[in-house]
């Protein structure tokens, strides 16, 4: 999760965990598939009709496809019939946004939604001329042949997170939930640590700072007053960590999700103009940003991210030793008021310097999905031990010293609500909200008119023959 984000979203134990770890598995693809040569044929047929859209057969294989290599499993009847029902299942929260007036997405936001996902498909077809060849047409034309559907996808995902929002556990629902799971059934975990610590960044000179602020000026002159591409710029002078696609597009972004500095100007600033450049202490470097579209406090926007060429971090090691120090010598220093004291890591100094899993948000790092950096800081250490400031590589990518407190080990167990309680509380909460939404959409296949036209039977007959 990169630093502009605060944002966090749930995880999963992984395989293994039986029918009840399964959640909806809901993948917008780009559809139809591209025909292969200008001569082609491509035979195809209606699989579902859902109000006045329709489900090809086409699309459907194309996304079970991509679900048995994702999933890395083999195919099946039925993996097909739940592809078809989840292709099915957006039209029909497409369908129902439709009716919602509430839920909107601008034209602004569609077409960089688009340029996005086009522009993907452009470097896994290794290049635009390569892409219209596999197509069969004009990029123009593939951009307009995808509009509409992925403007049903992105109302369906709208429509779909604002349910989800609206859908909570308790720990009793937990408990249950865990409890009809099969004991034999239950996942082994792997080695798991607790972790708070204390982050500094090394601090670029001076000189540096002014270069890189000369540098956004320079590249916001070039766009203001050249009609340079700010999208090009990003591509050329932006950090290689910078959030977004390589262009520095970020779309349909809550205002409040975003870093307080960032969301500060990406607030004030017009739609259509380039920002005053800006410095962003979360990513020690200088911005500028251009808002695409605005609806409420959601935007579109690309930004340009120059950082001042790192020092250096004698001066972070001499400061975290000093914070060390103190807390070796003084029993009445807690760790915690430090932390909120001298960390520069916005998110773990507020938590009093706990260490989460940037995804799940759980205390529970599998040790050995850290980077060495982190295990071999800790390899050594007793619960409680306070580690010397050593460089690390932050769980956001970004370079930072640190000096890390270890709170406990737990070795690799057989799940459990004591020791797992929010890994469970997740799944949980996946798989009710899962039940949830399905029993939504069964509402809505009575109020829409869906019509399903190839069965389980077909496509067994069809293999047979």
């Amino acid at each position: 999760m990169h630093h502009l984000y605060r944002v966090l979203s749930p995880s999963s134990f992984g395989d293994g965990a039986g029918a009840l770890f399964g959640v909806l598995f809901l993948f917008a693809g780009l559809a139809p598939a591209p025909v292969h040569g200008q001569n082609a044929q491509v035979v195809d047929r209606i699989a579902a009709v859902v109000g006045d859209e329709i489900v090809l057969k086409s699309e459907v294989d194309q996304l079970v496809r991509r679900q048995t290599q994702q999933r890395n499993v083999s195919y099946s009847n039925d993996l097909w019939m739940q592809a078809l029902r989840q292709l099915v299942d957006q039209k029909l929260l497409a369908e129902e946004a439709r009716r919602d007036t509430t839920v909107t997405v601008s034209d602004q936001q569609l077409t960089n939604q688009l340029d996005r996902r086009v522009e993907q498909l452009t470097r896994r077809a290794g290049g635009e001329e390569q892409l219209e060849q596999a197509y069969g047409k004009s990029l123009l034309e593939i951009k307009e042949q995808f509009r509409e559907d992925l403007r049903g996808q992105i109302l369906s995902q709208q429509l779909r997170q604002r349910r989800m929002q609206n859908i909570d556990i308790t720990p009793s629902e937990v408990r249950q939930w865990f409890e009809r799971i099969p004991q034999d059934s239950l996942p082994q975990l792997p080695k798991t640590v607790r972790l708070s610590h204390i982050v500094r960044y090394p601090k670029p000179t001076e000189e540096a700072r002014q270069e890189a602020k000369s540098l956004i000026s320079s590249i916001r002159d070039s766009i203001v007053s050249g009609g340079a591409s700010l999208e090009a710029m990003a591509r050329q002078f932006s950090a290689p960590d910078a959030a977004g696609s390589s262009s520095g597009g970020l779309t349909n972004v809550n205002l409040d999700d975003l870093v307080p500095e960032f969301a500060a100007v990406a607030s004030r600033t017009p739609v259509g103009k380039v920002s005053q450049p800006f410095y962003n202490d979360s990513q020690n470097g200088f911005h500028i940003l251009r808002i695409d579209s605005k609806d409420g406090s959601t935007v579109d926007l690309h930004h340009v991210l120059i950082k001042p060429d790192a020092p250096s971090g004698e001066r972070a090691k001499e400061y975290l030793s000093a914070v060390r120090d103190t807390l070796l010598n003084d029993d009445d220093v807690p760790f915690e008021r430090m932390a909120r004291r001298h960390s520069e890591e916005d998110r773990t100094a507020q938590n009093g310097g706990r260490v989460t899993d940037p995804e799940s948000n759980t205390r529970d790092l599998v040790l050995d999905a850290l980077g060495p950096s982190w295990t071999r800081t800790i390899r050594n250490l007793e619960p409680g031990e306070i580690s010397r400031p050593t460089r690390v590589q932050l769980l956001n990518g970004d370079e930072a010293y640190h000096i890390v407190r270890l709170e406990r080990r737990v070795p690799a167990h057989r799940a459990s609500l004591e020791t797992d309680y929010e890994r469970i509380r997740q799944l949980a909460l996946q798989d009710k909200r899962s039940r949830k939404m399905r029993e939504w959409t069964d509402q809505l296949r009575e109020e829409i008119y869906v019509d399903v036209r190839i069965t389980e039977s077909e496509l067994t007959a069809v293999r047979r023959r």
